[in-house]
């Protein structure tokens, strides 16, 4: 077995460093311990990795004791899910009844407590200023609550500015000069009178539209299309020639397209990767792949790729040559606004505030998994408040199917009142309280309990007033649009870490280890796809029927929003088509989650400039 799981390593791409038959040992009592199969081990082994982002492709001997906890952990939150009626008790447990005793003593006695007393250490001057004071709202959500002071309140830092990324990637803790000028001259350089433009390019599925009848004919018609369109803009670069059939035999070098397939149940490996082509030039036909001779790839199940080389058998197609990224077609470029979510004074002010915008970024839940009160949403208004950027991103869950209270349904609202009530209303108080001179973006997540459960997915239907609408706007997951001319693709389907348990990689001998956050989000760019791999990974309630226009995605966008449970992280990605040489700058943002467990989480003050020495990015932990 210990071999078995040395092969798993190696089939990802990691090798055993150090003393190998200590490590292995412990690895293999990992499985024994934990009863899992060299494969479990491996993808939990790759979610460390990627979380700690650990240097290096070697496992190390010190690395184990981390990845211990990180199985320990796997196997509570495991624990948690399924009994739902065990609750884990935690230092801060113990410190909240510590610092409630009294307060539960009066109120056995019949004398309510009519001040909440303040967490230990922190003064009343270091409260944040609220939205509004003596909101109906707040009323509500203080007599929903009662005068409980939960684990979140009692936290000592409001706000910690984790790190900071600037245009080269380089990740440094922030000095006092840096966080000066983060909270009085980042975002105020553009002054809150100046208000963004804000146009969608693509928003589909429409609200109201009929989804769960998507047949096998869908199915087939959706990768049918994508291997088809694909072959069809390799053929037009000429640099490749018209696509062969990879199945038959023949021993003269041949060009084809089609998609990787793994040939059973179980996770990709070298060995067990199969090419499909398209109805017109193979039948639908697959054929296994050799890659001995390949020395740099990054495969994925449900990637389309065009490959060059020989058949000899008419069973193995032996690649001598693989290209993973589809050219961009001249016609098929970003497509026209057909919505303009703005009014005039929009496009007066295009002029001045072209490709500059000051943003806040931030991903649901949105509240701690002890209450619905909301508490760390209301913290980023808050925070957004005093810094009043132009554009307030936030994406989905709203109301977190995963939530304990929702699962067990102990709640005495509805989905809809709950997010009416406790996230609507504090957004319109934030639009009130910054004027009209600031947008608001909602984007859904099929974990989303008062919303369709589909992908890809309708916007929210709200039906707000038209004031509200020039501010608030709804876009669909996954969507396009742009602000100040600065592009944005978003998708709440956690697309990151779904590549990461089913990628597998080769890099050259001697090469220098690859960022492989920044690998995985190129792969969507490449694919020109919101959603590249296939089959859909468990959990994601794709429909093909309505996948075909809502998940291409023409051409990089500037800003690529993909929330992720793995580690927040903004990156500067090149992505480069080495055969048309065509090369795209992006940025892609994983804000992380603005609440984990009953703690605060992350989110993302974002500086965008068309000039990138200028734009910066700052993690922020809540």
């Amino acid at each position: 077995m210990e071999e078995e799981i040395r092969a798993e390593f190696e089939g990802s791409g990691f090798t055993i460093g150090g003393d190998s038959a200590q490590i292995l040992s412990t690895l293999l009592t990992y499985c024994v311990n934990y009863k899992m199969s060299p494969a479990d081990l491996v993808s939990n082994w790759e979610v460390y990795y990627l979380n700690r982002q650990l240097d290096g492709l070697k496992v190390e001997s010190s690395y184990l004791d981390g990845f211990l906890s990180h199985l320990q952990n796997e196997v509570k939150e495991k624990l948690i899910k399924e009994e739902t009626d065990l609750h884990i008790y935690s230092s801060n447990d113990v410190d909240m009844l510590l610092s409630n005793t009294h307060t539960d003593e009066e109120g056995f006695l019949g004398t309510p407590s009519t001040k909440q007393e303040k967490p230990h250490g922190e003064s009343s001057n270091s409260e944040l200023t609220p939205l509004t004071t003596e909101r109906p709202s707040s009323i509500r959500a203080a007599k929903t609550n009662g005068d409980r002071i939960t684990p979140f309140a009692q936290r000592v830092n409001k706000f910690t500015q984790h790190y900071v990324l600037n245009a080269d990637n380089v990740a440094s803790e922030p000095s006092k000069d840096d966080v000066e000028t983060s909270e009085d001259e980042l975002i105020r350089r553009i002054q809150p009178s100046q208000k963004c433009t804000l146009q969608v390019q693509r928003s589909k599925p429409e609200p109201g539209c009929r989804f769960m009848y998507d047949r096998m004919e869908d199915r087939f018609n959706y990768l049918e299309d994508r291997i088809g369109r694909s072959a069809r803009l390799f053929s037009a670069t000429g640099l490749c020639g018209q696509p062969a059939d990879a199945t038959l035999a023949s021993e003269e070098n041949m060009f084809a397209v089609g998609m990787v397939i793994c040939d059973g149940e179980g996770r990709l490996n070298e060995k067990s990767i199969l090419l499909q082509g398209s109805v017109e030039h193979s039948r639908g036909q697959r054929v296994r792949l050799d890659l001995k001779d390949i020395n740099q790839f990054s495969l994925f199940p449900g990637q389309v790729v065009g490959i060059e080389g020989h058949n000899p058998s008419g069973h193995c197609f032996v690649a001598s040559k693989l290209t993973d990224s589809i050219p961009i077609s001249v016609d098929d470029q970003l497509p026209c606004a057909k919505k303009q979510a703005g009014d005039h004074e929009g496009h007066q002010n295009s002029n001045t505030l072209s490709r500059v915008l000051s943003s806040v970024i931030a991903a649901g839940p949105f509240t701690t998994t002890d209450n619905l009160s909301f508490e760390p949403l209301q913290e980023l208004l808050s925070y957004a408040c005093r810094k009043q950027p132009q554009l307030l991103i936030l994406m989905g869950p709203f109301i977190d199917s995963d939530h304990p209270e929702i699962k067990k349904g102990t709640s005495d609202q509805s989905f809809h009142d709950i997010f009416h009530f406790e996230i609507l209303r504090k957004l319109q108080d934030f639009t009130q309280y910054l004027g009209h001179n600031v947008r608001v973006i909602l984007v859904p997540s099929v974990r989303d309990a008062h919303h369709d459960a589909v992908f890809p997915q309708p916007a929210f239907d709200l039906h707000l007033s038209e004031d509200i609408t020039q501010q608030i706007t709804c876009l669909s997951n996954p969507s396009l649009f742009s602000s100040n001319e600065i592009q944005f693709g978003c998708c709440t389907v956690d697309i990151l870490k779904q590549l990461s348990g089913d990628e597998i990689s080769r890099k050259p001998p001697g090469g220098k280890a690859t960022d492989r956050i920044g690998r995985l989000a190129t792969h969507i760019v490449k694919q020109q796809s919101y959603y590249p791999l296939y089959p859909p990974a468990a959990g994601v309630p794709m429909d093909f029927s309505l996948a075909k226009e809502a998940l291409e995605i023409p051409s990089a966008p500037d800003v690529l929003l993909l929330p992720s449970d793995l580690a927040p992280s903004v990156k500067q990605v090149l992505s480069v088509n080495e055969d048309t040489e065509e090369h795209k700058r992006f940025i892609c943002v994983n804000p992380g989650r603005l609440s984990k467990g009953i703690g605060g989480g992350t989110f993302v003050e974002l500086y965008y400039n068309e000039d990138t020495e200028k734009t910066k990015a700052f993690i922020m932990r809540i």
